[in-house]
């Protein structure tokens, strides 16, 4: 294959739809009623870290057409999640979005703060429906306190398989709305560009303007603002913005 031939493919692979394989599988076990669940925003310095839950129509054959182009939100632009985020909550059976605040995540640690968001999610998705979900479908991760649901961990699973990619989608909608609500607050942060990630930019703000009462006292980086310690440089955490 020559160069053009190699970008070509490169291109075709990244924007790919996420899998229903894995779906499908336990379709065929008896599993009728799964729910992906994934989160975004672990690794920002500000605002909360927010889940989404999304169980697909599995036996629909048209599935992967009607969501063409959903997978990791991390790989999607803006607009491409926008545009989708619509349409994976009126094919969906049922969605639901939760989040932990910062001072949830100062209080509880990142991880905690995560599986509640994550079971505030589930509780959205599950509240008005009929059913008790077969399975739960999560990215690289078990929930310990829902043992009593059948759970699946797969590794890159927001890149792999498209229930979890809807979920990450809606999630990553719903956080840079809120993100952009606090870019309005507090216009001199930068918020609407980095999302709370950290960045140069936002580190600037942070030195001149002070923190926030959505940052995360938790983080190292606000730990050693709250000290003065200038010597701190900006790296990002966690996922892209």
């Amino acid at each position: 294959m020559d160069g053009a031939g190699c970008i070509m493919a490169a291109l075709k692979r990244k924007d790919r739809t996420a899998s229903l394989k894995h779906e499908r599988h336990y379709y065929s076990l008896g599993y009728t009623h799964i729910i992906g669940i994934d989160e975004v925003g672990r690794g920002p310095w500000a605002g909360p870290v927010t889940a989404g839950a999304v169980c697909l129509p599995i036996a629909r054959d048209d599935l992967s057409k009607l969501l063409k182009g959903v997978r990791d939100s991390k790989k999607m632009t803006a607009r491409q999640r926008e545009a989708l985020d619509q349409t994976i909550k009126d094919v969906a059976i049922t969605w639901g979005i939760g989040s932990a605040s910062s001072e949830e995540i100062d209080d509880l640690g990142i991880v905690p703060a995560t599986h509640l968001a994550m079971r505030r999610a589930l509780e959205e998705a599950t509240k008005d429906i009929d059913f008790e979900p077969d399975a739960l479908f999560l990215d690289d991760m078990l929930m310990p306190e829902l043992r009593h649901t059948h759970q699946v961990s797969l590794i890159e699973g927001d890149s792999r398989t498209l229930s979890i990619a809807a979920a990450s989608v809606i999630a990553k909608v719903h956080r840079d709305e809120i993100m952009l609500e606090f870019d309005a607050e507090f216009p001199h942060y930068g918020f609407a560009e980095h999302k709370g990630y950290g960045t140069a930019k936002h580190l600037q703000a942070l030195k001149q303007f002070g923190i926030l009462p959505i940052h995360r006292q938790y983080y190292a980086p606000i730990q050693a603002i709250l000290r003065g310690d200038d010597s701190f440089e900006s790296a990002a955490e966690g996922d892209e913005a």
